[in-house]
């Protein structure tokens, strides 16, 4: 079996987590670090006649993507080394890199974990938090808004008590430096100052009181739920990542309600994923609030703490069609 990995040079581990426990498995496994491509990997497709053609150039000669089993759509960086001297044509040579790679990923007749047009389709919270609430899950009250109006009367709704955070941009890069966007709990004199709507709206939540904070990790039939009491970091009440470095060692397994494991089960299958992770907030009352799954969620962190088994689980879905949802 032929295993092909979309990933990125800077990736973690992971890859090679996956990449052992495939092997174990008696496959070939190919990595495909996207951020070279353009400019250090040539890629040809070819339709001619009735023949498709998609191959890799190496130094040894082509390798022959069409033979591929399972592909595992990890990382994507396309385009996003190409140089600065481009000049007025970078945007158009990356955009032009991106939409041709995505091309040929998508046009792989095999098994995705999980499809592009799959995991494109998770980038709505406001679908997420339907689909949950559909589900009969507990979502925290949202709006999700560019009307400062309208943020005021939501705060006075649940008496100031909200969070505001970015739809989907994880980090602002300046300088070449990553600056992670972070759910902020908002001040009075924040609600004061909202005039920055008019450039980009924002969801503001009301703000759920925390026991324990949730990443729960859905692979093939699998859910593997991990919890960390945030609370005990005042830097990370708010949002645990604020303090993520000196948490990660607080990380341990925890058991879902068996109802609410198979309603998220039902959310990844709304989204046709195979792999998802979801976030949730355990209340002091224990009730479970939903805040959002991602489609491409990171897991590395929970596999080094607490031992799960999701790089076997990811493995076994990749190769064995039974594994699969």
């Amino acid at each position: 079996m032929n295993i092909l990995i979309f990933t990125r040079s800077e990736d973690n581990a992971s890859v090679a987590m996956v990449t052992s426990e495939l092997t174990k498995r008696g496959a070939t496994v190919v990595r495909f670090d996207t951020d070279l491509y353009p400019q250090d990997i040539q890629v040809r497709s070819s339709y001619l006649g009735e023949t498709q053609k998609i191959a890799v150039k190496t130094p040894s000669g082509l390798l022959d993507l069409y033979t591929v089993d399972s592909v595992w759509y990890r990382r994507f960086s396309a385009g996003n080394r190409l140089p600065e001297t481009l000049g007025d044509t970078l945007t158009a040579c990356r955009d032009e890199s991106r939409l041709s790679l995505y091309g040929t990923i998508v046009s792989l007749d095999c098994f995705h974990l999980d499809p592009v047009p799959k995991i494109r389709g998770t980038d709505y919270k406001e679908l997420q938090l339907r689909e949950a609430m559909r589900l009969g899950m507990e979502i925290p009250p949202t709006v999700i808004t560019n009307d400062p109006e309208a943020v005021l009367e939501f705060a006075s709704q649940v008496k100031g008590n909200v969070v505001a955070k970015m739809q989907g941009h994880f980090a602002i890069y300046r300088g070449g430096e990553e600056n992670v966007v972070f759910t902020n709990k908002l001040k009075p004199e924040d609600l004061q100052n909202l005039d920055g709507l008019r450039y980009a709206p924002m969801i503001f939540q009301e703000a759920v009181p925390k026991k324990l904070e949730l990443r729960v990790t859905v692979v093939g039939k699998k859910v593997f739920a991990a919890a960390i009491d945030s609370q005990k970091s005042e830097r990370a009440q708010t949002d645990w990542r604020r303090d993520g470095v000196q948490l990660i060692e607080d990380w341990v397994p925890h058991q879902l309600p068996e109802e609410l494991e198979q309603k998220l089960l039902r959310l990844a299958d709304f989204f046709g994923l195979n792999y998802a992770a979801a976030d949730f907030i355990l209340t002091p009352d224990d009730r479970y609030v939903f805040l959002e799954i991602n489609a491409a969620g990171e897991w590395f962190w929970l596999e080094q703490v607490c031992r799960l088994g999701i790089a076997p689980a990811i493995a076994d879905v990749l190769t064995d069609p039974a594994c699969r949802r």
